[in-house]
Formats: C-alpha cells, structure tokens, sequence
C-alpha cells in the first residue's frame, strides 16, 4: 500500500524553472484545503441555484393562483347571473303554467329535483392551495345545482309543450269561425214560430240571410260526414270535428266537398243558396256537441253581424 510522502509542483517559462517541494503535511493540508474551497463553491452555487429555481417557481405559482382566483370570481358571477335569469324563467314558467291550466311545481318536488349533495374537500388536486380547492369544491356544487335546476325547466317545458299541443288540437276543433263573411243574423237559436206552417218549433240553428252563392267556410277542421240534397235541409254537408262537435250547414246552393273528406278551417265547403225547405236565400247553421244543439252566437269569435 502506497502512502502520499512529498509532492514537487513545478512552474516552467522561458526564463527558468521553479518548483515547490511538499512534505507529506503540507501536501495533505494542501489538498484538504483545495477540496473544502470546492465543496463551498459547490454549496454556494447549489444554493444559489435551488433559491433561484424556488424563487422562480413561487413567482409562478403567485401568478397562476392569481389567475385563477380571478377566473374564479369572473365563473362566480356567471353563476351568479344564471342564478338570477334561472328564477325570472321559474316565475315566467309558473305564469305560464297559470295560463296553461296547469299546476305550478310543488315547492317540496322543486326542492328534491334541485337538492345538492355535501361538500367533499380535497376532492380535486392535492397541490392546490386549500382554499382555492374549497372555491373549486363549492362552484361545483353551484354548477350541479344549476344544471338540476335548468333540466327541471326543461322538463316543465316540455310538459307546458305537449300541454299547449294538446290545447291547439282541441281548439283547432272547435267550430269558432264564422261559416259566412258577411249576412244579416236571421232567426236564432231557440224556440220560434216556423215561416211556412206558422208552427211553434225549437229551431236548433242559427240562420243568416246572404245573397246565393257566398262561400261557406269551416269552422274548425273536420271530417265530412254527409254531402247530399236530403228533403227539408236540400243540399247541405255535416262535419265531424272531434271532441264531440258536429256542424250542419243547410240550403246550399252548391256542395264543393264529398263524404269522408278532410277539411282544414277556413277551407270553402259550399256555396249558400235556397234548397229545401226555404223561403228565401240564406245559411241554416248548427253546431252539436254530444249530440246536444249549441247556441251558434256562443261561438262567433267575429263582431260581424
């Protein structure tokens, strides 16, 4: 085993030549002086370098938590505004409902379709900060509850929807048109002395004196049930609308539609004229609903007289 004695350390120019001799202590001083020099070179800079790096990152992570707080706040006050539009639309949806005939939500069903669950910390990234976590955890809820809130909306609309669908089905079968433009209201609706035999009778129409061939109109739409000249009403057509409504129209002087046709509101059915039993030109109309003679005017929408 070899042991460190002396060490020469020589400098060469051109002018001469120097050298130091080193005995074994100075040798070793000497190298544990140059290997202490190093190793705090080596700490300075690795802590220089860790501060800088550390420095650095915490610059960052100021900044990012900056950003994120304020993209925060700007998601709260979103929130906070389809907060406020979500309750103007829960009260335009019970006006709605008001005029649809329908109940409003129950308070407790609204209650339960909405109701959130519990606050989980620590649910999203461990190396946030906590609050920023707690920020994340509570605006989460916030969206859950608005997401539950805006499909129970959609749900309500969706019932109004098939409701009002429903409603214009039904209306659009009400006879509520008014089957001639023009004329003059004639005899009613109700018991009356009959023109040709001077007989009491109920008279279960409503007649407008019009001049031969004005259009006759639908009064909803409907199905043709009879078209066809038949003693006492000469030619005439019945329609079927549904719900229990059927309309008579009497004394045409023309027919433009044929059994089992279908017809839309508005649509021209005939001309008015003076078949039948019938003393002068006019339109002899009725409207049924169960089998059970209707008031004509009760269905007028029209002011035309």
């Amino acid at each position: 085993m070899s042991t460190l004695k002396n060490i020469i350390i020589q400098k060469e120019s051109d002018e001469n030549v120097r050298q130091w001799h080193l005995n074994r202590e100075q040798s070793i001083a000497l190298i544990s002086v140059t290997a202490i020099l190093i190793g705090l070179f080596v700490f300075f800079c690795a802590d220089y370098l860790s501060t800088y790096i550390y420095e650095k990152r915490l610059n960052q992570f100021k900044a990012n938590y900056a950003n994120v707080s304020k993209n925060l706040e700007i998601l709260k006050e979103r929130l906070a505004q389809i907060d406020e539009d979500l309750e103007i639309i829960e009260e335009k949806d019970s006006a709605i409902r008001s005029y649809a005939g329908m109940p409003s939500i129950d308070k407790d069903i609204q209650k339960l379709g909405i109701g959130g669950r519990s606050l989980e910390s620590g649910k999203f990234f461990d190396n946030l900060a906590p609050v920023l976590n707690e920020e994340l955890a509570i605006l989460e809820l916030d969206v859950e509850r608005l997401s539950r809130e805006v499909n129970l909306e959609l749900s309500s609309y969706g019932a109004i929807y098939n409701k009002v669908q429903e409603d214009i089905k039904r209306i659009a079968m009400i006879p509520s048109l008014r089957p001639v433009e023009e004329g003059y209201l004639n005899s009613t609706f109700g018991y009356r002395m009959d023109p040709i035999d001077n007989v009491k009778r109920f008279h279960q129409g409503q007649d407008i004196t019009v001049k031969t061939g004005s259009p006759i109109y639908a009064p909803a739409d409907g199905v043709v049930k009879r078209a066809y000249y038949a003693g006492g009403f000469g030619n005439h057509i019945k329609l079927e609308h549904g719900s229990g409504y059927t309309t008579l129209f009497a004394h045409l002087s023309k027919i433009k539609v044929k059994h089992g046709q279908k017809v839309k509101r508005g649509e021209i059915i005939g001309l008015t004229g003076n078949t039948g039993r019938s003393t002068a030109p006019h339109l002899h109309y009725e409207i049924h609903h169960n089998g059970k003679p209707q008031n004509p005017l009760d269905y007028f929408f029209s002011e035309t007289q």
